[in-house]
């Protein structure tokens, strides 16, 4: 299982599930803030027992300063590969009050399928808002979480 969240900012583009998705605001971080990859490399390492997303790619290097996190997820792949596993399916949600992301959900399900060498049908993504409560609902930042099934074929 893994979470991610990120602060929405200006002058920022919003990266979500690899895509680029028109909005006023982008995602705070020091890659591109992809906070639906990074709930997704989180659970691939945990289900690995190889730590997490900051242990293998530190948000104080510079090697990945402003890095598209479609590239961490390559990487989280071929880390979880050394140990002999292989994805067999992903099941995430992205919570975001704005904007509704029901439209880009089977771009980034391709693109996410792509990267991972999956099937599109084996990347479930789902959205859903706060109902305007907490941060996520005043429009302050994005999570997502993603749950994983890793096998050793």
């Amino acid at each position: 299982m893994g979470y991610d969240v990120h602060r929405l900012v200006k002058g920022r583009d919003l990266w979500l599930g690899g895509i680029k998705v028109e909005h006023t605001l982008g995602l705070d971080g020091h890659s591109d803030a992809d906070v639906l990859i990074h709930a997704i490399c989180d659970a691939l390492l945990g289900a690995a027992n190889m730590r997490d997303i900051g242990y293998h790619f530190p948000d104080n290097s510079d090697k990945y300063l402003n890095i598209d996190s479609k590239i961490l997820l390559r990487n989280t792949i071929e880390l979880i590969a050394t140990k002999g596993y292989q994805v067999s399916n992903i099941d995430a949600t992205i919570c975001a009050e704005r904007p509704k992301l029901k439209p880009f959900i089977p771009q980034m399900q391709e693109c996410l399928a792509n990267v991972m060498n999956l099937e599109v049908e084996d990347v479930s993504i789902k959205a859903t808002t706060t109902e305007k409560l907490g941060f996520t609902g005043r429009e302050e930042g994005i999570s997502a979480y993603a749950v994983v099934l890793i096998q050793k074929p």
